[in-house]
């Protein structure tokens, strides 16, 4: 709602949903205006002009107001108008209700055993327009999840499950999944106990970890002792009458190990859950003298395993074998598709699309999905079905609806018992007409042998009948069939196009696009390529090493008469083990380097030319002399190798390490 005050300033946002909202703000706006001031005002509420509350009992009003928040149709613009003979106060606002968040798959209670890897799930279904925010609290704290090696929020969207890996003693406790969203926040809690695996620990590992209860039996003449533990595991787990959401199991116990059993729990596992969890029960907690329960808030049409683990005073014991599988019965489903969304696609088209359900809630065969939409405005829906589980996308053509038009969209669900709900209704736009506005002027430049800039000129969006959202650029080889012309789609107005082949004469166009198409294209324009840069590296690479100097000197490149003129060298060099390298550029053929450390230097050189960089010559490898002057010779002829003028002999190898 937006809330206006009489005298035109301040505005504040704000949306309502449930009636103790609407109550403490309809509450706060009888404190802040006159009824502290004044208890015999006159109190009115408008709604888009008309009068809907007149009463001169405050109290009443409000409780008026609180009915009408729950009701339907009730969006609208409101006034709030209060009269007394000291004049007359008035707010204004506009109330939206939105969908109520709900979570419709819950934590469950479990039990895990220490060193296990669990997941509490968390989903809801929401209103389209909210953005939840997950939360999680264990035993009243929230969880820092930059703070916490073992827990982790899985999912997205809709869901927000907590992983808790490698499960410790320590977790055992209370956790609540908190969602919270601009109007609402629900939550759900679920307990989580923590067993050691137990061990019969032998005699030299100290004491032993069991109960010992020391009787002394007279017929026996002696002491003895009874070994106290958790108990067996039940047995011989079965299910009775199965409906779409309850189970009914019985089992036998097994032995108690000397600690009568207090509890048993139930649990479940199915092809969509993550190991076994918890089920809720009637009765909600199983005492030991009572072998059967029924379990209830199942998923209708998925096949369950069930077990039983006892608990006693010592422990909880081991859990029983799982009962033979079992399929719920099926039933309407009750989950809408989440996120419809939709629009681009081609001219006369409407897209739409959505984030299937979930197998595991689909409650039953033949599932699938009634999609409904309508012409903002209108009054009569258009549906189509989809039988189609898997389904996530539905295309509807007709030429006759103009570009961008809104639709009103909602998708619901069904299977072979009956239909389900319907998603919240959202705005989808049909798709946009194509561009039909060349770009007015095309341009280009030659950078190398094997690259080209292109520029144009940007289409004027007043001038185009579809929205420009990007410019797609072809070019291929004179001479050659469009089939072989290759495409870039840019944003700006201009690109670079590289890989290309030297003196090669290419035809370049430019044309606009949106998610509708691509519009007329622009007149082609010609342009070559530089010739290629020299073949030939630089060759009989001569070095002279003083001190930390190194001077390099070698011959001058001949370009042939394809090639690009050598317009100067660069010169890439590295300290051996290091990656970072250090360029010179040079018209001269000749270098000075400075050895700054105790280590070899990696020198390759290269012509430069209009039409890119020569080939490099081999790496050659300089030795780091400390007290020596020395001196080098390398030939592009491998065969060659170089004398050095002073004490030593040097032989220079010129691969990288």
């Amino acid at each position: 709602m937006r809330e206006r005050g009489s005298d035109g300033k301040g505005e504040r946002e704000w949306k309502l949903e449930r009636t103790e909202e609407m109550r403490q703000e309809v509450q706060d706006c009888v404190s802040d205006t006159v009824y502290q001031r004044v208890r015999n005002s006159f109190w009115g509420v408008k709604k888009e002009g008309r009068k809907v509350a007149v009463s001169l009992n405050i109290k009443a009003l409000i409780q008026y107001l609180s009915r009408l928040c729950v009701s339907e149709n009730v969006s609208g613009r409101y006034t709030c108008v209060a009269r007394n003979p000291f004049g007359t106060s008035s707010s204004s606002g506009t109330l939206v209700v939105k969908e109520p968040t709900k979570i419709t798959v819950p934590p469950l209670s479990m039990d895990a055993t220490v060193g296990e890897s669990i997941v509490l799930p968390c989903e809801v279904s929401k209103d389209s327009t909210l953005h939840p925010v997950f939360k999680w609290f264990f035993n009243g704290k929230l969880i820092d999840f930059s703070r916490h090696d073992h827990f982790g929020m899985i999912g997205g969207g809709s869901s927000g499950d907590l992983m808790i890996r490698n499960v410790q003693l320590k977790h055992s406790g209370k956790y609540v999944c908190m969602v919270h969203t601009a109007v609402d926040s629900v939550s759900a809690a679920a307990d989580l106990i923590v067993r050691e695996p137990f061990v019969f620990p032998s005699s030299s590992e100290g004491s032993l970890s069991l109960v010992l209860n020391i009787k002394h039996v007279a017929f026996c003449g002696q002491t003895c002792l009874t070994l106290q533990g958790p108990p067996g595991a039940p047995v011989g787990v079965l299910v009775g009458d199965v409906t779409d959401r309850t189970a009914q199991l019985s089992w036998g116990p097994g032995p108690d190990n000397h600690s009568p059993v207090t509890l048993y729990i139930v649990q479940a596992r199915t092809p969509f859950s993550i190991g076994w969890q918890a089920v809720k029960t009637v009765p909600d907690s199983v005492p030991g003298q009572m072998i059967h329960a029924t379990a209830v808030n199942l998923n209708p049409w998925v096949d369950y395993e069930f077990r039983v683990v006892a608990i006693n005073n010592v422990g909880v014991g081991e859990p029983s074998m799982p009962s033979k599988p079992v399929r719920t019965k099926a039933a309407d489903p009750e989950v809408a598709p989440a996120n419809v969304s939709g629009g681009g696609g081609s001219r006369g088209e409407l897209v739409i699309v959505w984030e299937p359900v979930p197998e595991e809630l689909q409650n039953g065969e033949k599932f699938g999905y009634v999609v409904a939409f309508r012409p903002l405005g209108t009054t009569t829906w258009k549906q189509s079905v989809l039988a189609s589980a898997d389904a996530s996308r539905y295309i509807y053509k007709n030429d006759t609806f103009s570009p961008l038009t809104q639709f009103e969209v909602k998708v619901g669900v069904y299977n072979e018992i009956g239909e389900g709900p319907f998603s919240p209704v959202v705005i989808v736009y049909s798709a946009d007409e194509e561009p039909s506005v060349a770009p007015p002027r095309v341009w280009a430049r030659t950078l190398s042998a094997s690259e080209i800039e292109v520029f144009w000129e940007p289409v004027h969006q007043s001038g185009s009948k579809g929205r420009i959202t990007g410019y797609e650029v072809q070019w291929l080889e004179d001479g050659s069939p469009e089939s072989d012309a290759e495409r870039v789609r840019v944003t700006e107005s201009s690109v670079n196009i590289t890989g290309l082949k030297g003196s090669t004469l290419y035809l370049m166009s430019v044309r606009a696009h949106n998610s509708a198409g691509t519009g007329p294209s622009s007149a082609p324009i010609s342009i070559t390529t530089k010739k290629p840069p020299p073949s030939q590296p630089p060759g009989n690479i001569e070095w002279n090493l003083t001190n930390s100097k190194v001077f390099l000197n070698w011959e001058h490149v001949k370009a042939m008469d394809n090639e690009s003129e050598v317009t100067g060298y660069k010169v890439v060099y590295r300290q051996n083990w290091h990656r970072g390298s250090g360029v010179v550029e040079t018209n001269r053929t000749s270098v000075e380097l400075q050895l700054p450390s105790e280590e070899d230097l990696l020198v390759q050189i290269k012509a430069l030319s209009d039409g890119g960089d020569g080939s490099s010559s081999s790496p050659i490898r300089i030795p780091k002399m400390s007290s020596l002057n020395s001196r080098g010779y390398f030939s592009s002829d491998a065969s060659k190798m170089a004398h050095v003028h002073g004490v030593v002999f040097l032989i220079l190898s010129w691969l990288f390490s």
